[in-house]
């Protein structure tokens, strides 16, 4: 177990004291200030077109040994802004390629015509820290889909085609989400935070695997390869660990859209000020969120809504990288749970971000930020599901509306419009467990634990809405069921451990909503 407020910071190998200092620009400016390194080629917040320019300025200088295969790896997925039309494809190579592409087809015969994708570079070097590491990240976006629809796809680059190369290529699969008049088939989805590389997180993929899921949400701190622990020498930044998380994952993201968000082990000072160069190189977010937030969108899947959300902006206990939206990310947040509402074809909304609302273990607990800015906006717009990371367990609360708790045993079903809001924390996706308060592990009412607040200090309470806590590695799976309009819907919400034993179940139910017009997710973009 892993306690103390300061090891969870940021640091890219910098002293523990100092990074509990700086922010994440300072630590950035810091990282990159009188450093001998060679070029930084990243993408800066919202810098897509710095990425291009990285891709060009790093062509022919780095390019692959002639006569050498060049073999992709680590391909994962991920929904445009309207899942029923729009899939991003991601991968890696070993070294720069020219003119990397996706073929697409409706089998694995009939693949289509090259679709260009986008390489993005990173550069990784800090003196007698980090050695010089290079990384090769390519996306490549596939518009125009027909609605629940499968397809085949497989990457490429010049001098490589899967087609021609079977016993190195690879042909996978995706289903484009259903429109609302073919949304009547249940669907099942699942999450998890703080994955990690591990055989735990190995065991949990296969289990999501077995659940044959239409999309994964991560809820942060993906691959731990800043692991920030008390500077030991396996403490320090390796970014080579992305490489091995993309290939861990590879066998479920490669078809599975994996929707991510970020963690404070997903901040990297080291690539941009705002510490996310480095995933804007690695992830493609939908891109219909607030200007300044990264990681932060929404989509629609059948009759659920989600909405990915980064609380580092808002985090007391994590300050690093507090308030670098400005305000525009909760104000995007407001207009954009009132629209959902507003949608026929909307009946549930899922909102998954990285800090706690409500937990209780030793080591995070709950953020007051969190309770204080966001859980009335859930409370106004009638949110059914919130999923969070950063504590490593599983624990469910009892559903809460207005800050008043409502017991919601194994196997009860709770009506969100009156009952409120269900908080799930799943964090123990693979990476080192947490304990609950002492002596208190199997107890659900007045449990002692903390609330972070806005001076980074714990205030204790007392509180009795813990309801179902499990300490093993474990995700949530989440089996919808659409009906016509008026009847009722359901969103069936199971815990699951490593090795597929069901630890918790409780059910939501709503009257299915209007559905009088075709929603058509274009408005969201």
């Amino acid at each position: 177990m892993r306690s103390g407020k300061d090891l969870d910071l940021p640091r890219m190998g910098l002293p523990a004291d100092l990074a509990a200092r700086l922010s994440m620009p300072e630590q950035h400016e810091y990282l990159t200030r009188g450093l001998r390194r060679r070029s930084l080629l990243v993408a800066a917040a919202g810098g897509a077109a710095a990425l291009a320019g990285g891709a060009a300025a790093y062509a022919g200088s780095r390019d692959a040994v002639p006569g050498k295969l060049v073999v992709p790896f680590g391909r994962h997925l991920a929904w445009g802004a309207n899942p029923r039309t729009q899939v991003r494809v991601g991968w890696q190579v070993p070294k720069t390629v020219r003119r990397p592409y996706v073929r697409v087809g409706n089998s694995p015969a009939t693949l289509g015509d090259k679709i260009f994708g986008e390489l993005r570079p990173l550069h990784t070097e800090i003196e007698d820290v980090i050695p010089a590491t290079d990384q090769y990240y390519v996306h490549a976006a596939i518009d125009d889909l027909i609605p629940g629809t499968t397809y085949y796809y497989a990457v490429g680059h010049h001098g490589f085609d899967a087609r021609e190369l079977k016993e190195f290529g690879r042909i996978d699969s995706f289903t484009t989400a259903p429109t609302r008049r073919r949304a009547a088939e249940p669907f099942t989805f699942t999450a998890f935070g703080d994955q990690g590389v591990s055989p735990h997180a190995l065991h949990n993929d296969g289990q999501i695997a077995a659940e044959r899921p239409a999309f994964h949400l991560h809820a942060g701190d993906l691959c731990y390869a800043d692991s920030s622990g008390q500077g030991r020498i396996d403490d320090l930044y390796n970014p080579l660990r992305w490489d091995q998380f993309l290939a861990q994952t590879e066998s479920v993201a490669a078809s599975v859209p994996w929707m991510a968000t970020l963690g404070n082990h997903d901040m990297e000072a080291v690539y941009s000020p705002n510490g996310y160069g480095g995933q804007l190189a690695r992830w493609e977010f939908p891109g219909n969120g607030p200007a300044k937030g990264v990681g932060v969108y929404s989509f629609i899947y059948g009759n659920v809504g989600v909405v990915s959300l980064d609380a580092n902006d808002i985090s007391f206990e994590v300050q690093v990288n507090r308030g670098y939206t400005g305000g525009e990310q909760t104000r995007w947040l407001t207009e954009r749970l009132k629209w959902l509402r507003e949608q026929d074809d909307v009946d549930f909304i899922v909102v998954f971000f990285h800090y706690c609302a409500y937990s209780t273990t030793e080591a995070h607990a709950s953020d007051g930020a969190v309770r204080n800015m966001w859980v009335p906006l859930f409370d106004k717009y009638h949110v059914d599901l919130v999923i969070n990371g950063h504590n490593h367990v599983y624990e469910r609360a009892d559903v809460l509306k207005g800050g008043e708790a409502k017991k919601t045993p194994i196997g009860s079903t709770v009506h969100p419009w009156a009952d409120g809001t269900t908080y799930i924390t799943a964090g123990a996706g693979g990476r080192g467990l947490y304990e609950f308060p002492e002596g208190q592990e199997k107890q659900h009412d007045g449990v002692r634990s903390y609330v972070w607040n806005a001076d980074g200090n714990r205030v204790p309470e007392t509180v009795g809405w813990s309801r179902v806590r499990y300490g093993g590695y474990s995700f949530l799976a989440v089996d919808v069921r659409p009906a016509p309009p008026g009847e009722t819907t359901t969103m069936t919400l199971r815990g699951v451990t490593e090795k597929g034993v069901e630890i918790d179940r409780v059910v939501l139910a709503r009257k299915a909503s209007g559905g009088s017009r075709e929603q058509l997710s274009d408005a969201i973009a």
